[in-house]
């Protein structure tokens, strides 16, 4: 059973654009010393409670959640949120990464997939295309979180990232976006040829443009807030 708790955006919660979050995001980073290592742990945190809190079942068995990630720091974001999933009983938790450890492009979401690496209670899978296994992982899910792409997603998906996008929509799990869904488009709201289509969305420090009117992608919209200074917003929000 599925429980959607109220999840109210604050009208004074400006809406930004993807430019303005890196932006923001690197401020907090360089001058204030808010690391992107806390943001990502905070991120990663508030997506692990926001599943805990919204997604009950009744029935004795093991919920099975399965990540699916790319090889950003929308990934990173995800894997952990499965760590600290991983941490209450009744979870069955998967991690598919798509790509190679070695494809993964930031500091920060390599030291978190070091660490799901190094834990028996988390399964952790890499590939560049789909077999019968991972086929079956995603469509057997009972909770699926989006980690695919984040808000700088430019361009055409291409594979494993469109199977996967695919897979995902065909599955009847609970899907949770990270950030955005992925193929959204975070300034405009417009979907490409391939869109996670979320039953929820958890997006960070601040409402994100292409989130506002498109509840057929997003689903339910909750804003987490990450740690991010106040200070790190001004000159870059009027």
């Amino acid at each position: 059973m599925i429980l959607r708790r109220t999840t109210t955006i604050r009208h004074l919660d400006k809406a930004i654009t993807s430019t303005q979050m890196y932006q923001i995001e690197e401020k907090a980073h360089s001058h204030l010393g808010m690391r992107r290592i806390y943001m990502m742990e905070n991120a990663g945190h508030g997506i692990a409670d926001f599943v805990r809190s919204n997604f009950k079942t009744r029935s004795p068995r093991m919920t099975r959640l399965v990540a699916v990630c790319g090889t950003g720091n929308n990934g990173g974001d995800v894997f952990v949120a499965a760590r600290h999933l991983s941490g209450y009983p009744g979870y069955a938790i998967t991690v598919i990464l798509l790509g190679r450890p070695g494809d993964l492009r930031t500091e920060e979401a390599r030291i978190n997939w070091e660490i799901l690496k190094k834990m028996e209670s988390i399964e952790t899978i890499f590939c560049s295309r789909f077999d019968v296994e991972v086929r079956t992982k995603i469509s057997k899910a009972h909770v699926i979180l989006d980690g695919i792409f984040g808000t700088g997603i430019r361009g055409d998906i291409h594979e494993p990232h469109a199977s996967a996008i695919e897979l995902i929509n065909k599955s009847d799990a609970w899907v949770v976006a990270a950030d955005i869904p992925s193929g959204l488009d975070p300034n405009t709201g417009k979907s490409g040829q391939k869109c996670i289509m979320a039953d929820a969305t958890v997006t960070f420090h601040r409402l994100k443009i292409g989130l506002l009117n498109d509840r057929k992608h997003t689903g339910i919209v909750y804003v987490e807030h990450i740690g991010i200074p106040t200070e790190a917003e001004r000159g870059i929000l009027r």
